[in-house]
């Protein structure tokens, strides 16, 4: 197994940057336009200090990497305000620009949701939606269909907040949550102790907000966190899934439709290849974020998370487009670059190895390694994604240590 490198890391508070959004927020499945002043020579430029987590080169503006030998060169097409190559297992950050620069994260903020109230609702519990549980969302949210007065399990609104980014379901979820102001406060706990500081959270489910900020070092963070619960994999690797329609009178269930990842490298949507090897995690889109996206991706045992966010390149898909240049280029870097950072564990954990034993906290998940379990998309037509879960736990977070196994969860391209 990989463990965390124990690294001291001078944490600094910085005042988050005020950012509010002049226009209502898009849905995720329509890509943003940037705002009027990232038009010429009026683009934003990142602070010239930013957070210190990870590495003292993560906190400078601009591109860090430190090639060796016969590294391969950035690839040229890049054009994302902000973004960051990193091993999933070891922790090391590979290349990065702008790691630490708080910018609107856009729906995948839903990850840090996940990621926070997964563990609390088992998939087959009920919640009955209440008209009020579905106030207070945001003009042209993104929305899966969820329906006043009718009942879902947690299962099919994860479905619909993960592949539909629907904010009706994130809405539901926190109403099992106990509201919207409980689940917020949950969330920036969660981001505390992820050393996610650069994340401060106002809308759960990543609609524009004055204040609401991330960086795409603490989106690879949480991502990171995320994928090491088995639920969390299986939603964030599905293509398609089956969701209920609206129930006929009698309480009789209603026909189900098809939903879509909105994760168009997963899905192969609107002319982007799919990623061989993607297993996920979140993409976003709002007016004021413009577009952003994390992945996840698997080649020859190597695992790799990116984060892109904000390109203002004119590219169909150019958020989907760069995180696949990216995830190229550190596959073809991995071992010849010295990395400039790393990604830390959270604050409650011990780093090191030899845990494969231990035994799971109270209310952490336990070991899935007694059986090689699998994820495929329902109903997909040969689009599905299947998550292979070989030779042990993906991870154990258990006795105070904080591990990962060599062997992550494989995004594969399923056909039926």
């Amino acid at each position: 197994m990989y463990a965390f490198k124990k690294t001291a890391v001078v944490v600094t508070s910085a005042a988050l940057l005020t950012m509010s959004a002049t226009v209502p927020a898009l849905a995720d499945d329509k890509p943003g336009k940037a705002d009027k002043a990232d038009k010429a020579d009026e683009k934003p430029k990142p602070p010239d200090t930013m957070s210190k987590v990870g590495g003292i080169r993560l906190s400078r503006p601009g591109t860090q990497l430190e090639l060796r030998g016969d590294a391969p060169v950035l690839p040229k097409k890049l054009s994302g305000r902000s973004w960051i190559v990193a091993d999933a297992q070891s922790g090391d950050v590979l290349a990065a620009h702008n790691a630490h620069w708080r910018l609107a994260p856009a729906s995948t903020m839903k990850m840090l949701l996940a990621d926070t109230l997964l563990p609390r609702f088992p998939k087959t519990r009920e919640h009955k939606v209440d008209p009020s549980d579905l106030e207070g969302m945001g003009a042209g949210s993104s929305v899966v269909g969820i329906k006043e007065n009718q009942t879902y399990t947690a299962r099919e609104l994860w479905l619909g907040a993960f592949l539909a980014s629907g904010n009706d379901a994130v809405h539901v979820l926190c109403a099992m949550n106990g509201g919207k102001k409980k689940t917020v406060l949950d969330m920036n706990k969660r981001a505390q102790e992820l050393q996610a500081l650069d994340t401060y959270v106002v809308n759960p489910d990543g609609y524009d907000a004055k204040g609401q900020v991330s960086s795409a070092y603490d989106l690879t963070l949480i991502a990171r966190s995320g994928m090491q619960k088995k639920d969390f994999r299986e939603y964030a690797a599905t293509a398609t899934a089956k969701f209920p329609g609206k129930e006929k009178k009698g309480g009789k269930k209603g026909k189900p439709f098809e939903i879509q990842n909105t994760n168009r490298l997963l899905t192969g949507a609107r002319g982007v290849t799919p990623y061989p090897g993607i297993a996920g995690v979140k993409n976003g889109s709002t007016t004021h974020a413009g577009t952003t996206f994390t992945g996840v991706a698997e080649r020859d045992g190597t695992v790799l998370l990116v984060t892109v966010m904000n390109p203002d390149s004119d590219e169909s898909s150019a958020v989907y487009k760069e995180t696949a240049r990216l995830l190229d280029w550190g596959f073809a870097a991995s071992g010849k670059v010295a990395p400039v950072g790393e990604l830390v564990p959270p604050k409650d954990v011990k780093v090191g190895g030899g845990a494969s034993e231990a035994a799971p906290a109270p209310g952490k998940e336990k070991n899935e390694g007694a059986t090689p379990a699998a994820a495929a998309s329902e109903g997909s037509s040969g689009l599905g994604i299947a998550l292979a879960v070989v030779g042990g736990a993906v991870a154990l977070v258990g006795a105070g240590v904080f591990v990962v196994n060599r062997r992550w969860p494989l995004g594969r391209r399923a056909r039926s």
